[in-house]
């Protein structure tokens, strides 16, 4: 039976470009001699177990097969509860994780006897428990860091909240009023589809 290659991309929010690391994930591929069947691409925080694309990829796996990723905190930012549920499932279907900054989980991609992946699967088990909890550890250091700031800077008077990019939304507005496209204006400026979306609407509305 033939494995598949499944590579999952993901980035925390809507200003954020999921597929920044495609480029990388397919130099990866290629380095190892395979392609890469499927791709699975979505903005939502590793911190969540809301994932559709995450779990759409599961559902389209078989024993044997690999979620290629470009960083283990691509999979999980979990709490310990919520991480175990998950590793569950991908053990549960057979599938390995193979993360370019996990070196181990290489040799997923060419090992053939069964020893050896049975060794490197538990050593990869233990190294992906540990780079998830470092995740976990720095989204929460991160967020406690961001509240010390508003809860300071609100104490100094200077909170004003999360500012709309002004300027970025103008060049994006002044680009659609002159006839470019969605994909065009990703392309140039590196902005996702809902940043185009919401100064498309904001020009819509100005305009009524």
């Amino acid at each position: 039976m033939k494995n598949y290659i499944h590579a999952y991309l993901r980035a925390s929010t809507s200003e954020q470009d999921a597929s920044r690391a495609r480029g990388a994930l397919e130099s990866f591929a290629s380095a190892n001699g395979v392609r890469i069947a499927g791709w699975y691409v979505e903005n939502e925080s590793g911190a969540s177990m809301q994932r559709p694309e995450l779990f759409r990829l599961l559902e389209n796996t078989q024993a044997g097969d690999i979620l290629l990723l470009e960083q283990v905190d691509r999979l999980s930012r979990l709490n310990a509860e919520d991480w175990q549920k998950l590793r569950n499932a991908i053990t549960s279907k057979g599938v390995r994780i193979v993360a370019l900054d996990l070196p181990t989980s290489h040799m997923f991609m060419t090992v053939a006897d069964e020893f050896t992946a049975r060794m490197m699967e538990a050593i990869n088990g233990m190294m992906l428990d540990m780079l998830a909890a470092i995740a976990r550890k720095d989204y929460t250091d991160r967020r406690r860091r961001q509240k010390e700031g508003i809860t300071k800077a609100k104490d100094e008077g200077k909170y004003k909240g999360r500012q709309t990019d002004e300027k970025k939304r103008e060049v994006i507005t002044a680009l659609l009023a002159g006839g470019k496209s969605y994909s065009q204006i990703e392309a140039s400026l590196g902005v996702s589809r809902s940043t185009i979306a919401k100064a498309a609407k904001a020009m819509k509305e100005q305009s009524q």
